[in-house]
């Protein structure tokens, strides 16, 4: 996300262009290969996008709906979890820029009385704590427990509220204290969605759209909020037993991981972001500050380093940007490179959430994920 003249100069409802778009070229042998295998490794089907020096390219293998045999596409949609995450902290990095709130407030000044008891406390938490999931507030949606309404009585379209699903956490000792610890929780991002609210008084939703989804052409990206379906054409999602779980109420991940979009859609998302169109510099410098704790992994703002070997002894690796996201019935990731040069995002259409909750391997076991890595992202 992009550069900005001052902050007062924001992307709200202006078109931003892309600079160079790259040429359409058929996808590599490595990457075509590689969709083919996470097929063959039991993913129903795979859908992939792909810039390198060469230009952009586009690759699908398998089903998109086993029921009809629709062949899996990469302009399909599919919901892409916690992706979602990274849209989050951009607004709230840009409502920083303008001046209208502060990563180091406490939560407590935006939502007063919402982070309190059982030893929670939101004048101890920070909203910056929030994104980089440092807070140490508890996460109630990796109970089985909390997901019997649908995977129990089967009711997909059951509603949690941010708020119920707040609640539920803080009723829950904090796991550590604030700025102690790491632990990833969804439960941070359904505040930070409440803070977008009680700065900007229009809706999580709204503001995704009009900052981001909006200005960047995202015509296939949508937020939904209680409707249980994917709209237009799209992946089918899937469990280990390939029951179709389709169709799921997005309520209960909300700012946390409810969006849907496609793998053109995300790369375009993330050449904004990691470029510098979205963000004033001190807003991107904080995008990208990583926690300094061994668990988090290279965790920033919504956002992730990491780097690739790349196979070359004694080189230096590659470092690339990642957002990905797994819920029930998808499984996605976005990389692109420090540079801007390269991308690769990888969909597919099975997530299987009881096996997660069980704290088993939710997807199927395959390396091919990291073959199309390095036939895209290293040089």
């Amino acid at each position: 996300m992009r550069t900005l003249l001052s902050a007062a100069v924001l992307l709200v409802a202006v078109p931003v262009a892309e600079a160079g778009a790259a040429a359409p070229v058929p996808p590599s042998d490595g990457l075509r290969s590689a969709v083919r295998q996470m097929v063959t490794d039991g993913y129903p089907g795979v859908v992939a996008y792909a810039r390198d020096g060469r230009g952009e390219s586009r690759a699908a293998a398998g089903s998109a709906d086993l029921a009809t045999g629709e062949p899996a596409r990469p302009g399909q949609r599919f919901r892409i979890a916690s992706n979602t995450k990274a849209f989050v902290s951009t607004v709230l990095l840009q409502l920083e820029g303008e001046g209208r709130l502060s990563l180091d407030d406490p939560v407590e000044r935006w939502l007063p009385g919402v982070v309190r008891g059982h030893g929670n406390d939101g004048t101890a938490v920070t909203v910056r704590q929030l994104l980089n999931h440092t807070s140490g507030i508890y996460d109630p949606t990796t109970e089985p427990g909390f997901f019997a309404p649908y995977l129990e009585d089967h009711d997909w379209d059951h509603v949690y509220t941010p708020r119920q699903v707040i609640g539920m956490a803080v009723r829950h000792a904090p796991l550590f204290r604030p700025g102690r610890g790491w632990a990833y929780s969804n439960t941070n991002y359904l505040l930070a969605g409440l803070v977008i609210e009680a700065v900007t008084h229009r809706s999580a939703p709204e503001e995704i759209h009009r900052r981001i989804i909006a200005p960047l052409g995202l015509t296939h990206t949508s937020f939904p909020v209680t409707d249980s379906g994917v709209p237009g054409p799209h992946l089918h999602g899937y469990d280990f037993e390939r029951r179709d779980v389709t169709r799921f109420s997005p309520s209960y991940d909300w700012t946390a991981g409810a969006m849907i979009s496609t793998v053109d859609d995300l790369a375009r998302f993330a050449r904004a972001l990691f470029t510098g169109r979205l963000l004033l510099p001190a807003q991107q410098r904080e995008l990208q500050r990583t926690v300094d704790l061994p668990a988090a992994s290279g965790y920033a703002l919504g956002v992730r380093r990491a780097e690739l070997p790349c196979g070359t002894p004694g080189g230096a690796p590659t470092v690339v940007w990642q957002t990905d996201g797994g819920g029930p019935g998808y499984t996605s990731m976005s990389l692109i490179t420090a540079d801007g040069g390269r991308q690769l995002v990888l969909a597919a259409n099975l997530f299987d959430l009881a096996a997660d909750l069980k704290h088993q391997p939710p997807v199927p076991k395959s390396g091919a994920a990291a073959g199309a890595m390095t036939a895209v992202l290293c040089r």
